[in-house]
C-alpha cells in the first residue's frame, strides 16, 4: 500500500500521534499463524496473565481492551452498583476527555474536585465523599486517580497508600488508570506493584498505546473486591475482542521484558530535554513539574501559533497562554532540539550556536 503520509513530520500534541514499535509489530506477526481459539481462551491471553503476575502478583487477573476509555468505563462500572458514584479530579481524563463515556455509556455518576496539581488527597476527596444513605445522592463508591495525572504528574506510592486508606475506611474502592503507569513507574523508579497493588489499589487501567502499542490496554483487576462482573460487562461494553491474541500479544511484548521501561525511560528523558532546552528562554515559564514524557508551558503571546506552523501542539488552557508538549518512544533528539530552536526564534531569543 502506499504510504499516504509524510513520515518527516513530527509533532508535539500527544504520545498517541507516534507509530506502533517494530517489536510490537513483530509480536503481532508471530500472533498470525494459524488458528487460535477466539474471545480471550488463546495462547497469548493466557501468557500474559503470567507476565501480569510477574508485575502486579499471582493475585492480578488482566482482561484485555480495545482502548483506554474502555479500560476505564469497564473498570469503573465492575466496582460499582446502579446508584455509585466516582470522586476524580476534575482535570481526569475520565471527566474531560472521555466524551460523558463513563456517565452515559457506564450509568455511573462523577463528583469532581478542583486540584491544584491533578492529584487528589483525603482531604480533597472529601469534598464530595459525603451523603452516605441520603436516597437523593448518587453514592460516592469508588475514587479514581490517574498515574501519571493529566498534568504529567506523579503520585508516590505512600500517598496512593493514603488515598487508598481513606477511600477503603469509606467504604470506597481505588481505581488507576494507567494510561501512562510505565512513565511514572520509571521517573518513580519502583516497580509496578509498588504503587499499585502493595498500595492498596483495587483496580487498574494498564495502558500499552501511549508507550508502543498499536491498539492495547487492560483492566487488571488487583483485590478480591475488585472486578464484579468484568467478564459479562466487557462484552456489554463493546470492548471484548473476538480476535484477542493480537492486543494480548502487544501487551505480552510491552511488559514481558522491558521494552515498556526502555520506551517510557526515552519519552520522559526527551521531555526533560525539551524543558531544559526551553526554561532560559525569557517569558517561558511552566504550569507544572514535567515528572513523566509531559511539559505545560506557559508561552508569550503569539509564540504558539508561530511554532505550531512547523510542529503540531495543543493549547491547554488558552486563556492563560498554557500549551502540553507531549513526548513519546520515537521522539529523538533531534525532533527536540528543532522543536526547542522553532520556540527560540518564536521567542526572538538568539539561536544557540553549534
Amino acid at each position: 500500500m502506499q504510504t499516504l503520509h509524510d513520515p518527516a513530520i513530527r509533532g508535539f500534541a500527544s504520545d498517541n500521534y507516534s507509530g506502533v514499535h517494530p517489536e510490537v509489530l513483530a509480536a503481532i506477526a508471530a500472533a498470525n499463524e494459524g488458528h487460535q481459539t477466539a474471545y480471550g481462551a488463546d495462547d497469548y491471553t493466557a501468557r500474559l496473565q503470567q507476565v501480569v503476575h510477574g508485575h502486579f502478583g499471582e493475585q492480578a487477573e488482566a482482561f484485555p481492551v480495545f482502548n483506554g476509555t474502555g479500560a476505564n468505563v469497564v473498570a469503573l462500572q465492575s466496582l460499582l452498583p446502579r446508584w455509585g458514584a466516582v470522586v476524580a479530579a476534575k482535570s481526569a481524563h475520565i471527566n474531560v476527555d472521555e466524551g460523558g463515556a463513563p456517565e452515559r455509556v457506564g450509568g455511573m455518576k462523577l463528583l469532581t474536585v478542583p486540584t491544584p496539581d491533578g492529584k487528589l488527597t483525603p482531604e480533597l476527596i472529601d469534598q464530595e465523599a459525603w451523603g452516605y444513605g441520603d436516597e437523593h445522592r448518587a453514592q460516592p463508591l469508588a475514587v479514581s486517580i490517574t498515574q501519571s495525572t493529566e498534568l504529567g504528574t506523579l503520585y508516590t506510592a505512600e500517598e496512593i497508600r493514603a488515598i487508598a486508606d481513606h477511600a477503603h475506611a469509606k467504604g470506597m474502592l481505588l481505581h488507576v488508570d494507567g494510561a501512562r503507569l510505565s512513565n511514572a513507574a520509571v521517573s518513580l523508579g519502583q516497580p509496578f506493584r509498588a504503587f499499585t497493588t502493595d498500595a492498596g489499589v483495587d483496580i487498574l487501567s494498564l495502558g500499552g498505546t501511549k508507550n508502543g502499542a498499536m491498539g492495547a490496554e487492560a483492566v487488571v483487576v488487583l483485590s478480591e473486591g475488585a472486578g464484579d462482573g468484568l467478564v459479562y460487562l466487557r462484552k456489554l461494553n463493546m470492548q471484548l475482542a473476538s480476535k484477542m491474541r493480537f492486543i494480548s500479544a502487544q501487551l505480552i511484548a510491552l511488559f514481558e521484558g522491558e521494552l515498556w521501561r526502555e520506551n517510557a525511560s526515552h519519552a520522559n528523558a526527551m521531555a526533560a530535554r525539551l524543558r531544559a532546552a526551553v526554561e532560559p528562554l525569557e517569558g517561558v515559564g511552566f504550569a507544572y513539574p514535567t515528572q513523566s514524557n509531559g511539559v505545560f508551558a506557559r508561552l508569550p503571546e503569539g509564540v504558539a501559533d508561530r511554532v505550531r506552523d512547523a510542529f503540531f501542539f495543543y493549547d491547554w488552557d488558552a486563556s492563560a497562554r498554557e500549551v502540553r508538549w507531549m513526548c513519546t518512544w520515537d521522539t529523538t533528539e533531534g525532533d527536540v532540539d528543532a522543536f526547542a530552536a522553532a520556540v527560540r526564534e518564536a521567542v526572538g531569543a538568539p539561536q544557540l550556536a553549534e
